[in-house]
């Protein structure tokens, strides 16, 4: 386990939201392709803020995720990082994937994000496996990863993230803007698929 951030980084990385949203599946992930191009997922969705992007995978059969985030890090420099909440809608309780550069490598940590005051690298609260990460072409950061999800799963809380910097191998706080505030939704793993409607019945033809 890591230890605690240091006090003037103990700010939340990822802040409460009380808005959710359910974001649209792209039908056509060529226009999401990713700058890497390493795996392809089934589904893909431009998330509503930071210029993020998601692609996944979702294996029903054992309970699996595999995920590509995308988005540009605040500033050279920084970091991105994708997260999801087993137990609420907000920062505490996130369970986190964070990537930056460190000594010219891509690297993947994990944070239990278990309370505003307590941001600790360690251990996620679920299975997680394959985290790598890379810069792309585009300026973007991509961050791939496996995770266990809950058996029978039909969504989950995410809560993605960008940040500045990296300070005594912390990340530094994010910003306080509306984008970084509204980066928190729904992920439906399962589509629901709406009733169709009957079909008229045949109209009979009088001939006359």
């Amino acid at each position: 386990m890591g230890s605690l951030f240091t006090p003037p980084l103990l700010l939340p990385l990822f802040c409460l939201c009380l808005t959710l949203f359910s974001p649209t599946h792209s039908t056509d992930c060529s226009s999401l392709k990713l700058s890497g191009g390493k795996k392809q997922y089934s589904n893909c969705t431009h998330l509503p803020t930071l210029n993020a992007t998601l692609h996944f995978t979702y294996n029903a059969t054992n309970s699996s995720l595999s995920i590509a985030f995308s988005a540009p890090p605040a500033k050279a420099g920084g970091w991105i990082a994708w997260a999801v909440n087993p137990t609420g809608t907000g920062m505490a309780g996130s369970q986190t994937l964070l990537a930056f550069k460190n000594n010219g490598s891509m690297v993947v940590k994990t944070y239990n994000i278990s309370s505003y005051s307590s941001i600790v690298e360690g251990k996620l609260s679920f299975d997680v496996w394959d985290l790598e990460a890379e810069a792309g072409s585009d300026g973007k950061m991509i961050l791939y990863g496996s995770l266990k999800v809950e058996e029978s799963a039909e969504k989950l809380n995410q809560v993605w993230q960008v940040g500045p910097g990296i300070a005594d191998g912390h990340p530094m706080k994010h910003e306080f803007d509306k984008a970084n505030l509204g980066s928190v939704g729904e992920l439906q793993l399962v589509e629901k698929l709406t009733p169709s409607s009957p079909s008229p019945s045949p109209q009979a033809f009088r001939v006359t």
